[in-house]
């Protein structure tokens, strides 16, 4: 059975993989407008059904692999280790991310020209706000969640959009300029410690539940 599901898996990485690459092949030799759901199916040797089983639609194959990303982010920071602070746990999560990138289906060159389809194309780039909306409110409340009453909602949504806003940039910015994979991962390191600075003082101790507490004490 394991060995069963195993084969199973793997084959339907292969299929995404193929999917994948066959859109993003597509759509820089004729565009995004003018690439049908149909030719993607057709050029991965699938049908158009099965493509539907994959991905909801054409504007999200090519962010097939952020909602995996998302995820692990957001178990990292849920499973906070005793006495960590925010910037700590935000930090170790971006290692995390950035030392295990996992089975993404975007290899090789892939991710570069990923980015510039996405750069040139309005829809592709409301589609990418979203996810970027979507990442900062899932992971402000793992945050939220695990920290309590030592950080409140503002503190963590400042926290939280201050670093996603500088791993996307620095991200986009490498890629679109074809940087390699590792010299764009060395990046995100850098990125994430120059917008983690800002928030030792963040959930260790001097957040929401301590400030009540300041506040009670000098209040006649």
């Amino acid at each position: 059975m394991t060995n069963g599901t195993g084969l199973r898996e793997r084959k339907k990485l292969r299929t995404r993989r193929a999917l994948v690459d066959a859109a993003v092949r597509l759509i820089a030799d004729q565009g995004y407008e003018a690439t049908t759901v149909a030719e993607i199916a057709a050029a991965a040797d699938i049908s158009t059904r099965t493509f539907f089983s994959y991905f909801p639609g054409k504007e999200d194959i090519l962010f097939a692999d952020i909602g995996a990303r998302v995820a692990a982010l957001v178990r990292e920071v849920s499973g906070r280790r005793p006495g960590e602070t925010l910037a700590e746990s935000l930090l170790n999560a971006i290692e995390h991310a950035v030392a295990s990138p996992g089975e993404s289906e975007f290899t090789d060159e892939l991710p570069s020209l990923r980015v510039r389809l996405i750069l040139s194309s309005p829809p592709l780039l409301t589609r990418a706000l979203y996810w970027v909306f979507d990442a900062q409110r899932q992971i402000t409340v793992a945050v939220v969640d695990a920290y309590g009453d030592e950080i409140d909602e503002a503190e963590a949504s400042a926290a939280v959009g201050a670093l996603i806003g500088a791993l996307v940039n620095t991200a986009f910015l490498k890629l679109a300029r074809g940087a390699a994979v590792e010299d764009v991962r060395a990046a995100l390191r850098q990125a994430a410690r120059v917008a983690i600075d800002g928030l030792a003082d963040v959930g260790a101790g001097t957040g929401a539940g301590n400030r009540s507490a300041q506040r009670g004490a000098i209040t006649p």
